[in-house]
């Protein structure tokens, strides 16, 4: 891991850090960071769960467009034009606080809480579905999982998370070299955001069945993003089901 983030801080600007849920990515892009700091350049990571939207806001898109978009994380329920904010506003060098997400309580942190970036080096933006494009619409017609086809028959969901997709592309553009790690399988996903659901304080923790549905609403991308977007990454990291580092 050491050699990869060397790698990734040469001479690059923003680096985009995707991947399955419990895959990894935050301690990579901590690692990242560190070795940022010793190469003498400062360095900050901005995760794209801290720009999910608002609690009411997503209840107002559950009401209007489909219950589903209740749950945070799926592309459709971050706050775009905050995200696009910061990210400009790190990469151009402004002073620029950065969101934080408080996930127990499933709201935004208090704004006056958030740090704030000056004078960055290098922006590290890691998310579970960063570089994602939208599936054909032929992949869309049958469910991948009990949750859609059970909570999402007419597909109504789906196809929204599906166009808003594009809309992220806009966020893409800003990030020039792709880190991607890649998990084994959906079971690998759940056994190990199971272990970061332990770690969490007991009032704080989803059960185990609320996480698996949690995790149900992320299945359909993981997958496409291990067809589409893997190939694409500039650099490709495979786990094998111990989360042990198996080559690109």
């Amino acid at each position: 891991m050491a050699a990869v983030a060397a790698l990734a801080l040469r001479n690059k600007r923003c680096i985009g850090l995707s991947g399955g849920q419990g895959a990894g990515k935050s301690t990579l892009a901590a690692l990242i960071a560190r070795a940022a700091a010793l190469a003498g350049r400062t360095a900050v990571v901005c995760s794209l769960d801290d720009f999910c939207l608002a609690k009411d806001a997503r209840l107002q898109l559950a009401r209007t467009i489909h219950p589903l978009l209740a749950t945070r994380g799926p592309p459709g329920t971050h706050d775009l034009r905050l995200a696009l904010a910061v990210l400009d506003g790190v990469l151009a060098g402004r002073s620029t606080r950065l969101p934080r997400f408080d996930k127990g309580r499933d709201e935004p942190g208090p704004t006056a809480q958030w740090p704030v970036a000056e004078s960055v080096d290098v922006l590290i933006f890691e998310g579970w579905c960063l570089g994602v494009e939208p599936q054909p619409e032929a992949m869309l017609r049958l469910p991948v999982n009990r949750l859609e086809a059970e909570e999402d028959r007419d597909g109504r969901w789906r196809a929204y998370v599906n166009a808003a997709c594009a809309d992220y592309a806009r966020l893409w553009q800003r990030v020039d070299w792709w880190i991607y790690i890649e998990v084994p399988d959906m079971n690998a996903v759940r056994r190990w955001r199971a272990a970061q659901e332990r770690s969490l304080a007991p009032h704080r923790r989803m059960s185990l069945a609320q996480l698996h549905r949690f995790i149900a609403h992320y299945e359909r991308l993981t997958r496409w993003q291990q067809s589409n977007f893997a190939p694409r990454a500039d650099w490709r990291l495979r786990l094998d089901a111990d989360h042990r580092l198996i080559g690109p």
